[in-house]
């Protein structure tokens, strides 16, 4: 799938089932424990379409000083453009297609401006079998449409400059009906030593009337030169998942390679999100651009074992509200 594809809107003016739809673009320092996250989105309530809003979240990671400034404006959606075809947004505050992002976000006593570019040639990455992306199943949908891309330009956070070079990373598109009722994901630009591996990971559990379905685990991890597609419905529900507090383990195969991954994060690593469910209700979303990720290689052909570490790792956690102990930002 070409990027331009990937990035095809799916919000339909005027539908009352309500919706939701994010392009982001995160990256992470190539060395430093800094990084940033920047969304535009969509959110149009079930049954009140007027009332859609386009919204921009912009959060900039410092694991060296231990503080993260995070930021959110909205508007009527009246006032955003999103293009129908191609990766085209402006709101407001911001603009984004696919080599630039550029903008600026204020909320509270905190303001990030960011003038960026971005490039790469990688193809896009999904997450989901491609024929489940144009059906009612699941209800909320991911993919990478460009991964692997360098970003460099600068920020400004609170009129502090910082100063991108180089920085890896991915420009991203999700969408739904509502959000997933709750999941663990986790994406690597580049593991030590691998600079141009990939991955993209997640469990969700889904509710049905008063029943959990099991973890869902796809995986797609790009090494080596190949793309190990671990994201089939029937082998993301045999994979073994877990989620205990801040660290997400799991374990999935087919005939030729077996991950084992682990991705974890201290409290405070992640800032807390509110997200408005188009059903109705609040979503946590517990969200890290600094987190760890160790993998464990294993192939069925009798090869080498191989273990690939980032401290680049973004990890985000949905949950209902609840005792987890992350300090809300927006």
């Amino acid at each position: 799938m070409l990027a331009e594809h990937a990035n095809r809107l799916r919000h339909r003016a005027g539908s009352a089932g309500g919706h939701y739809e994010s392009y982001f673009v995160r990256a992470n320092h190539p060395t430093r424990r800094l990084a940033f996250w920047v969304r535009h989105t969509i959110f149009s309530p079930r049954g009140r379409p007027q009332d859609a809003l386009g919204e921009l979240w912009a959060i900039v990671f410092d694991g060296e000083r231990g503080r993260h400034v995070a930021v959110k404006q909205e508007w009527p959606l009246a006032l955003c453009r999103f293009d129908d075809q191609t990766l085209r947004i402006t709101l407001p505050g911001a603009a984004l297609d696919a080599h630039a992002a550029q903008g600026h976000c204020a909320s509270g006593s905190h303001r990030i401006d960011w003038d960026l570019r971005y490039a790469g040639a990688a193809p896009a990455l999904l997450l989901l079998p491609p024929s489940l992306y144009d059906g009612s199943f699941p209800k909320a949908k991911s993919l990478v449409s460009q991964p692997s891309v360098h970003f460099s330009g600068h920020l400004r956070i609170d009129g502090e400059t910082l100063e991108v070079e180089r920085w890896p990373g991915s420009q991203n598109h999700n969408w739904g009906r509502q959000h997933t009722d709750r999941y663990a994901w986790g994406q690597v630009a580049g593991f030590d030593g691998h600079e141009d591996s990939f991955l993209e990971a997640a469990s969700a559990k889904l509710r049905v009337g008063p029943w959990w379905t099991p973890w869902i685990t796809p995986l797609v991890l790009r090494h080596r030169g190949r793309e190990h597609r671990l994201n089939a419905l029937w082998r993301s529900l045999r994979a073994r998942a877990s989620l205990q507090g801040f660290e997400w383990r799991f374990d999935s195969a087919d005939d030729v390679l077996r991950v084992q991954g682990q991705m974890s994060a201290r409290a405070a690593d992640f800032v807390g999100l509110r997200y408005a469910n188009p059903p109705g209700g609040i979503k946590h979303c517990l969200n890290s651009k600094i987190a760890h990720c160790e993998l464990q290689l294993d192939y069925a052909d009798g090869g080498a074992r191989e273990t690939l570490v980032s401290d680049r790792c973004a990890f985000e956690i949905l949950t209902d509200p609840s005792d987890h102990g992350v300090v809300l930002a927006c």
